[in-house]
């Protein structure tokens, strides 16, 4: 593969990994969030940006490694999987935040959570590279699915 397409794969993936960063920046904690419930370990806000940034940049990098190894006609599940989940990340935030909806928001993070663990899986067989990329993001994700249980219990 030439290096004009792979710097240009890299970018697209990038790309894709912060469209969903946008969707769902565009939903932010407002007062009825900060008027919610919480556990006590609940992160400060200010500690979202700079873990998701990271996150997102090793997602898309994952999916580049993927892409640039096999391409969308050898790995189409794992590429589709990859784009897949990221749906489920950007839309949740617009349920939790935006509808203000705890319980939607946990049934899209638990459907972002399977789909992240078969992404990760099928990336892991394709790339090693690639799945050990997503490993902290799986981490995150379980984190934030055990935060948002949390929040929609203490409020229901």
């Amino acid at each position: 593969m030439k290096k004009a397409l792979q710097i240009y794969g890299l970018a697209g993936w990038l790309a894709a990994s912060f469209v969903a960063a946008a969707v769902g920046g565009l939903f932010r904690p407002g007062q009825w969030y900060f008027h919610l419930q919480k556990p006590a370990w609940t992160p400060p806000g200010w500690i979202f940006p700079p873990v998701w940034t990271v996150l997102y940049i090793a997602m898309a990098v994952a999916a580049w490694l993927v892409w640039r190894k096999d391409g969308f006609r050898v790995a189409p599940a794992a590429l589709g999987l990859y784009i897949v989940q990221l749906v489920f990340n950007g839309g949740w935030s617009w349920l939790f935040f935006g509808l203000h909806s705890p319980i939607l928001g946990l049934v899209d993070i638990l459907l972002l959570w399977i789909t992240l663990l078969a992404t990760t899986v099928a990336f892991w067989r394709r790339h090693r590279a690639a799945g050990a990329l997503l490993m902290p993001y799986l981490l995150w994700v379980t984190f934030a699915a055990a935060l948002n249980i949390a929040v929609w219990r203490l409020n229901a």
